[in-house]
């Protein structure tokens, strides 16, 4: 059954009535808690300023403990040494003065054999101050973000092929409740490994839960009401949920208490359970027909319209049935045409992927207050939803997303021209950076969704989102670049998403095409098309292996 067939047979339905709407407000609300749940390593994971610990029990006079630890040049007061403990207090016990009588830039220096201390001015404590996560062993907070960027890349691999084998609604709810129920067991950390572990299975359900949320939807409702659902729908209620974030941080300085109150939202996601039912159209691409029809006519209930006496006609079943097939990710490599369409969509999402975790989890960098910073990092995603949403109303799919991963690769390309003294200027160009990737984040979804055939999209959308956060993955180290050079990161960010803009447009166009049901209703790449249009004229037998790959 092709996909016209089945906008056809729901078109009685309409398009806005009171079941789309409840459902489109239900499914954007399970959205909210993907918002802070990987983002929160901002406010867990920043480093407040630290120095050695000097023994409060260590007897030296006041003016030798104010000198034990040393001066550097560019950052103060060393984080990571002091002098050697053992020869500052014979010092002291000989009566001699720091500066006086000794010169103190000849003493050794040893590490930080006491600890640290932290300044708790703006926070109470992080997973950095709470399990000493610098110095030596500061490589532990970006790999503690990649560990649970590893875990939605994993996610993305597994769920998009269990919701295309047992259905989008029941992988929806056990991977809400993977998320929600690990990020609260996580509150209770007792050790740095085993926050990373936990963390990695959160992140396992967090993709999972947008991404079948995302697919639920988009195979839901009509196309009218698509554009509006993946962009001031789907994107925009995470957008709310990574603004609450920096407002709860602001008054919850314990990352504990933070972590757990973060962890509220999912729980009420729960019972949403009885009111969002199955896709229809991934019931009837099972063979589940009377099952669609169900949900259909209790949705007809709702919008107070009368069904059909036949939604689907019975011949049409009973092909659907005895044709099933079962498809995996080979089918994604499986034909020219797919295999490419796959992998360049797997770049660019990869580039605006790096791309914008890097420019959100990059907030403490920048000047200024943090809680604020962050707070316009996810208020700039607003406007860019608003014009996402307009562009794809209107204009075809390959402009839409070049233009937007060209625009946020150049704007974040200048950041290396301006003087360090600029900062406000270097914030205002991070946060248009931000505009143009987030709006590109945004119209990647439903660009991809509507290229990939019912059978496989929800393994498509898994694979390129795997893609993408291996993208998230190298996002903490494109920040620990910055230590460098510090406009490293934005020559790299910037030069990737523009580059993936321009390959953008090799794709095929969707706009104004309807989704497609089987892998040979897909469209084809202009390279393809003058591949068969050679074999076809040059060849029958070349003509045939290219129909054999397309179906």
């Amino acid at each position: 059954m092709n996909s016209p067939d089945y906008d056809d047979s729901t078109a009685f339905l309409g398009d806005w009535g009171p079941f789309q709407r409840n459902l489109f407000i239900l499914l954007c609300f399970s959205i909210i808690p993907n918002g802070f749940t990987g983002l929160s390593m901002v406010f867990m994971g920043d480093t407040p300023a630290h120095r050695c610990r000097i023994p409060a029990a260590l007897n030296i006079t006041d003016e030798w403990r104010n000198a034990s630890i040393p001066l550097d040049e560019e950052s103060g007061f060393s984080k990571c040494s002091r002098h050697r403990v053992d020869i500052v207090r014979n010092y002291s016990d000989r009566g001699l003065l720091p500066w006086v009588d000794v010169n103190v830039s000849d003493i050794p220096r040893e590490t930080c054999k006491d600890g640290w201390v932290y300044d708790n001015e703006t926070y109470i404590s992080t997973i950095v101050t709470e399990w000493d996560l610098v110095c030596s062993d500061d490589w532990r907070v970006p790999l503690t973000t990649s560990l649970f960027f590893s875990g939605v890349l994993t996610g993305s691999v597994i769920s998009g092929q269990i919701s295309d084998r047992f259905g989008r609604k029941i992988v929806l709810f056990i991977t809400m409740g993977i998320q929600t129920v690990f990020t609260f067991i996580q509150v209770f950390s007792p050790s740095w490994l085993i926050f990373c572990i936990l963390f990695f299975i959160a992140g396992m359900g967090q993709i999972s839960n947008y991404l079948t949320a995302f697919a639920l939807g988009m195979e839901i409702f009509s196309p009218s009401v698509r554009d509006i659902y993946s962009t001031l729908g789907v994107c925009l209620f995470f957008s709310i949920g990574y603004m609450m974030l920096p407002l709860a941080a602001y008054f919850l300085r314990d990352w504990r208490t933070l972590l757990l109150v973060l962890t509220i939202p999912g729980f009420f996601c729960m019972p949403l359970w009885w009111f969002i039912p199955e896709s229809p159209r991934w019931l009837l691409s099972q063979g589940r027909v009377d099952e669609a029809e169900e949900i259909l006519r209790k949705a007809a209930k709702m919008n107070r319209v009368k069904a059909p006496e036949v939604i689907f006609p019975r011949h049409q079943s009973k092909d659907s049935a005895g044709s099933l097939k079962t498809y995996s990710l080979c089918d994604l490599v499986k034909s020219t045409n797919i295999r490419c369409i796959t992998v360049l969509l797997c770049l660019v999402w990869f580039a605006v992927s790096s791309g914008y975790c890097a420019l959100s989890l990059n907030t403490s960098s920048l000047h200024g207050d943090i809680f604020l910073n962050c707070f316009l990092s996810a208020v700039v995603e607003v406007p860019a939803l608003l014009m996402a949403w307009l562009m794809l109303r209107r204009l075809p799919r390959r402009l839409c997303l070049s233009s937007t991963l060209s625009l946020g690769g150049v704007l974040l390309l200048f950041i290396h021209l301006i003087p360090q003294h600029m900062s406000s200027v270097t914030i205002a160009l991070v946060m248009l950076g931000k505009f143009g990737l987030s709006a590109a984040f945004s119209i990647v979804y439903p660009a991809t969704a509507e290229l990939y055939p019912t059978v496989v999209r929800g393994s498509a959308l898994g694979t390129c989102s795997m893609a993408s956060r291996a993208g998230s993955l190298s996002a903490p180290y494109f920040i620990y670049l910055g230590g460098y050079y510090r406009s490293l990161p934005y020559i790299l960010i910037g030069s990737l998403n523009v580059l993936s803009g321009l390959l953008y447009l090799l794709l095929p166009e969707s706009f104004g095409s309807p989704l497609p049901e089987a892998i040979s209703q897909m469209q084809t790449l202009l390279w393809c098309k003058r591949r068969h249009s050679t074999c076809s004229s040059t060849n029958s037998k070349c003509e045939e292996e290219y129909e054999s790959e397309r179906l």
